[in-house]
C-alpha cells in the first residue's frame, strides 16, 4: 500500500525525521488558512500516489496566501498519471544549498533490503542509474543483524560534506541519524519502501525530508492500527481491495492480469520491451478462483477504457480451469468488448483452454506461450489506437479565399 506524502511524513516524524510544518488541505480556502500561518512562502503540493508531480505542475512555490489560494485552485481541479488530486500539502518553503537522495527498498538482486543513497537528489534516480551508476551509493542490509554503522559512515562519506557546505562537516552527523531513523522506519512499520527525494541540506545548515514515499506491506496492517491511509482515490483499487487482491493503477492501455507479483511485473516488461505500455498491475495470487478473475476484470474496467488485455496465468496452486470461468463469466456480465487474449499455462491449462473455446467469445483469444500472448496485445492495442486517432481529411489544391484565380 502506497501512502500520500502527508500520509509518510506523519511516521517520518515519529521516528524523528526532520520534516517541515505543513497542513493538509482540501480546498483553496482551507489551503489559504494553512499559509497565513505558515508565513508567505510556502510550497503547495498535490497529494497523489505516483511521481512526477512537479513536472505535471503539481508543485507550487507561493509568496502571499492568494498566490496559495489560487494554486490550491489549480492543483485540486489536476489529474495527474490518472490520479485524481483530492488534497494538497501546504507546507514552509526552505532555500536549498544541496538535494540528496536517500531510501531503503526491497531488492529482489540482492534478497534483502538495500540501502541507496545519492549526491544527487530530485532527479529521477532509475535514469540516475542508467547514465550514472558509479553516483548511486548500495549496500545490502541484514535483516536480522539491521542497519550497521560502517554502512552509516559509508552514507555520510559519499555525501562529501566539506566547510563550504552550509553546516560544514557537521551536517553529517544530522545525515547519519536520518539514515538510522529512515531504517527505524522501515523495520518497525513493515515497509517495502522508505525514500526521501530529495532530502536537502538547506542555506541554513539543516538537512531536511522534502517529500516523501513510503510503501508499507498491506498483510502487516494488523500489526499497524496506527497505519490509517486515505482510501483509495481510484475506483478501480478500492474495487480490487474489497476482493483481495493487489492492484497498482498505471498510465498504459493495456490491461494486465497475472497471478504471483513476479509473473506480472515480468509481464508488465515485456509489453514494454514490444512497445507497449501497461494500464495496471493486478495479482491475483495463488489459488484464485473464478470469483476472484471476475473481480479481477470487473476493477480494471472501473477506471479509464483499456485498448486490449492480457491475462497471463501459470497454474500451480491455481486452478487454470477456474481462472477461464471467471473471465468467461465476467466478460459476459460486464458485456466486455475489448479484445482479451489469455494465455493458460501449468495446472488444468488444457481444461481451461476448453472452457474459453466452449464460451466462444468473439474477443477472446487463446494464446500458447507468453511470448506469442505479449505480441498479439500489443499488436491489437496498437491498431485500436491508430484507429481511434482522428483522420486528418485531405485538402484540396486550391488557392486562399481572396487570392486570384
Amino acid at each position: 500500500m502506497d501512502l500520500l506524502e502527508h500520509e509518510g511524513k506523519r511516521l517520518f516524524a515519529e521516528v524523528g525525521l526532520p520534516v517541515l510544518p505543513s497542513f493538509v488541505a482540501r480546498t483553496p480556502e482551507e489551503a489559504r488558512r494553512a499559509a497565513e500561518q505558515l508565513g508567505p512562502h510556502v510550497c503547495v503540493k498535490a497529494q497523489a500516489k505516483t511521481g512526477g508531480r512537479g513536472k505535471a505542475g503539481g508543485i507550487r512555490v507561493c509568496g502571499t496566501a492568494a498566490e496559495v489560494e489560487t494554486a490550491a485552485a489549480d492543483i485540486l481541479a489536476m489529474t495527474i498519471r490518472g490520479h485524481a488530486v483530492e488534497s494538497v500539502l501546504v507546507e514552509r518553503a526552505v532555500d536549498i544549498a544541496r538535494e540528496l537522495y536517500l531510501a531503503i527498498t526491497v531488492s529482489r538482486e540482492v534478497r534483502s533490503p538495500l540501502l541507496i543513497f545519492s549526491r544527487e537528489g530530485g532527479v529521477d534516480i532509475e535514469e540516475l542509474a542508467k547514465r550514472a551508476p558509479e553516483a548511486l551509493l548500495r549496500r545490502p542490509i541484514d535483516p536480522l543483524l539491521g542497519l550497521l554503522e560502517y554502512q552509516v559512515r559509508d552514507v555520510v562519506d559519499a555525501a562529501a560534506f566539506g566547510p563550504d557546505d552550509p553546516g560544514g562537516t557537521g551536517a553529517g552527523r544530522t545525515l547519519a541519524s536520518v539514515a538510522r531513523a529512515l531504517w527505524k522506519l522501515y523495520h518497525e512499520h513493515d515497509a517495502t519502501l522508505v525514500e526521501v527525494n530529495p532530502l536537502v541540506l538547506t542555506k541554513g545548515g539543516e538537512i531536511v525530508c522534502l517529500d516523501s514515499k513510503v510503501t508499507v506491506d498491506e498483510n502487516a496492517f494488523f500489526r499497524h492500527p496506527d497505519v490509517l491511509p486515505e482510501p483509495p482515490e481510484d475506483e478501480r483499487e478500492a474495487k480490487a481491495r474489497a476482493a483481495g487482491l493487489a492492484f497498482v493503477p498505471l498510465d498504459g492501455d493495456i490491461g494486465v492480469i497475472g497471478n504471483g507479483a513476479g509473473l506480472v511485473m515480468s509481464t508488465i516488461d515485456q509489453i514494454a520491451a514490444a512497445g507497449g505500455k501497461a494500464a495496471d498491475f493486478c495479482d491475483i495470487g495463488g489459488g484464485a478462483r473464478s470469483e476472484v478473475a471476475q473481480a479481477a476484470l470487473e476493477a480494471m474496467f472501473a477506471g479509464p477504457p483499456v485498448a486490449a488485455v492480457l491475462v497471463n496465468i501459470f497454474g500451480g496452486i491455481t486452478r487454470c480451469e477456474d481462472v477461464a470461468t471467471g473471465l468467461v463469466e465476467a466478460i459476459k456480465a460486464a458485456g466486455v468488448d475489448a479484445p482479451v487474449v489469455v494465455r493458460l499455462d501449468g495446472n488444468a491449462a488444457e481444461e481451461g483452454h476448453a472452457v474459453i473455446e466452449a464460451a466462444a467469445l468473439p474477443n477472446v483469444t487463446l494464446a500458447l506461450d507468453p511470448d506469442e500472448a505479449v505480441k498479439l496485445v500489443v499488436d491489437i492495442a496498437g491498431k485500436r489506437a491508430a484507429a481511434s486517432e482522428p483522420a486528418i481529411a485531405a485538402q484540396p489544391n486550391a488557392e486562399a479565399p481572396g487570392g486570384d484565380a
